[in-house]
């Protein structure tokens, strides 16, 4: 006849599955929200160059109805770089900006121009100190 195995001991690790499972731990909550990525100007403190310039060159290029890849492809630009400079993300070099004017049909000068009227007229209350135009023409 056939022999009976008598039964096995539990082994260690089995007692471990076989315990309770332990008690759910509560949620934790969810972090706050990150902080905008581009703080809200301050009315006291100057635009930045570079701010102050790439909404210039989008206000140009939206007068002239066009899309950043057409503009960024006549100035031999990326639209990806042609869009952080009107964000203010990127700092265009001079050859950068006369590129982005020529596509625009307005010379590096008249950018310069352009933007240190726009900085002239958003300075804070206060400073004044006088502004030579010709010395922002002599930078470009």
């Amino acid at each position: 006849m056939a022999e009976t195995a008598p039964p096995l001991s539990p082994r260690t690790d089995d007692k471990a599955r076989l315990a309770p499972a332990p008690t759910p731990v509560a949620p934790v909550p969810a972090a706050p929200t990150a902080a905008p990525r581009r703080p809200a100007p301050v009315p006291d403190r100057e635009p930045l160059w570079r701010h102050v310039l790439g909404e210039h060159l989008r206000s140009l290029r939206h007068e002239r109805g066009e899309t950043l890849a057409e503009t960024a492809g006549r100035a031999g630009l990326s639209p990806q770089y042609l869009s952080e400079v009107e964000r203010g993300i990127k700092e265009p070099s001079s050859e950068m900006i006369a590129a982005l004017g020529g596509a625009l049909d307005v010379t590096l000068g008249d950018l310069t121009i352009a933007v240190a009227d726009i900085l002239t007229r958003a300075r804070p209350t206060g400073r004044s100190a006088p502004v030579c135009r010709a010395a922002f023409g002599l930078a470009a």
